[in-house]
């Protein structure tokens, strides 16, 4: 069954524009070769964290959202744990909300 993921990542802050292009592709073809299909990706640029993570007080935020399996998340964010280049990662399941007919289908 396919589910809708958003996964919203942190990359250093030091990374050049070219480095981070490098590296959203990379997640992106992880996600890709575990079957996510409608991949959506936004770069949200460089912010400041609400605390320190690693001596970085900026970062590079970058937002995917995908259908897909439930195990691809696994090796997204395995790849994400063991990279020096992601300073922190979350995935989301979101909850879509069903048209009102069939939600009275169900219901019924």
């Amino acid at each position: 069954m396919q589910i809708v993921y958003e996964t919203m990542f942190i990359l250093r802050p030091d990374l050049g524009d070219e480095q981070v292009e490098v590296a959203i592709a990379k997640y992106q073809n992880i996600i890709r070769e575990q079957g996510a299909e409608n991949i959506q990706i936004q770069n949200r640029g460089k912010r400041r964290l609400a605390y320190e993570i690693n001596k970085h007080r900026d970062g590079i935020y970058i937002q995917m959202n995908y259908t897909g399996a439930a195990n691809a998340i696994a090796t997204l964010e395995r790849a994400m744990r063991l990279s020096e280049e992601v300073i922190r990662y979350l995935t989301i399941k979101q909850e879509l909300k069903q048209p009102e007919a069939e939600q009275e289908e169900v219901a019924a």
